[in-house]
């Protein structure tokens, strides 16, 4: 039987998202989890196995039809031993073998990377970032996370740990961050930093949601949040387009959907602080696939890996 089936999965600090693929990587079904109702790391992962086969039966498709499972996951991975390191924002993991783990419990052949990483490679081959040679793409939401594209490729670094800028130190002391250090960019404009400044605001029942909404119809206090947000963005893309002279830089995630409020921002923010020529090339956009990219991503990894 033709393999004529992928499932992406797009595992994230607060959401699991899982989806079925057809050959051409357009969407056929999709589900949401929260990950904070799995309270462990055995849990979790027996969540994400359950979520695959749950899928297969649901969709009435045969096992054999599907060619792989491809799956993003927030932090440093070994995408070819199939090693997550650890998670900065899901506490318990430490060298986990996921890969063979999720084999031995689906059948499926699975293929795991870094999920900023996936939705670079889906923003580069589908996305806003298709026309360019030099771009970082990156997710904002309950971390921060980053995938470059160089000279048309996605580079990975030695340890296939590049592209973090969530992690890029934007102060010389800061608040403590999940992955141990202190003033990473994160740590200023993760989700969780901005919805606790916008309680502060505006009462403990504030999602970010409601702050978009609220900028969007002229909110002085929501404004002045998101251009803080984007000025902070702003500043330490400043430093990664000096130091790389890139293309483009596409942004995804949730917080992204800010709006233009928080793009302003950060644009008029690297024109302010980034050198003349490198600022005056760089274009900055919203990632055109959306929520989606990270699963599209982790479509192409199935198909790229099983190609070689």
């Amino acid at each position: 039987m033709a393999k004529s089936s992928i499932i992406g999965i797009d595992l994230g600090g607060t959401n699991l998202k899982c989806a079925l693929l057809d050959s051409n990587l357009r969407i056929k079904a999709k589900n949401y989890f929260s990950t904070k109702s799995f309270d462990n790391k055995l849990k979790l992962i027996q969540g994400i196995a359950d979520s695959i086969n749950s899928f297969i039966l649901r969709q009435g498709i045969a096992r054999n039809s599907v060619s792989g499972v491809g799956i993003g996951l927030p932090g440093p991975v070994d995408t070819f031993k199939g090693v997550v390191h650890f998670l900065p924002n899901i506490p318990g993991w430490r060298e986990v073998g996921l890969k063979k783990i999720l084999e031995r419990k689906t059948a499926l052949p699975v293929f795991i990377d870094n999920d900023a990483k996936l939705m670079a490679l889906a923003e580069y081959r589908a996305g806003q970032a298709k026309k360019y040679t030099n771009a970082l793409c990156l997710t904002l939401g309950t971390g921060v996370g980053g995938g470059l594209i160089i000279n048309g490729s996605l580079y990975r670094g030695s340890d296939n740990a590049a592209g973090e800028i969530g992690h890029v130190p934007i102060n010389e002391k800061g608040p403590l961050c999940p992955c141990g250090g202190s003033a990473c960019l994160e740590a200023y404009i993760g989700n969780t930093r901005i919805l606790k400044e916008a309680r502060k605001l505006f009462g403990p029942t504030i999602t970010l949601e409601k702050v978009s909404a609220l900028a969007k119809v002229n909110n002085r206090r929501a404004i002045n949040l998101w251009v803080n947000v984007g000025e902070r963005l702003g500043i330490a893309l400043s430093g990664i387009i000096n130091l790389l002279n890139l293309d483009a830089v596409v942004i995804g995630g949730g917080v992204s959907d800010a709006g233009e409020v928080l793009f302003e921002s950060t644009r008029e923010t690297i024109m302010r602080r980034a050198m003349s020529v490198q600022g005056k090339r760089v274009k900055i956009f919203k990632a055109r696939l959306g929520n989606d990219a990270g699963i599209i991503g982790a479509g192409y990894l199935v198909k790229e890996r099983q190609v070689r």
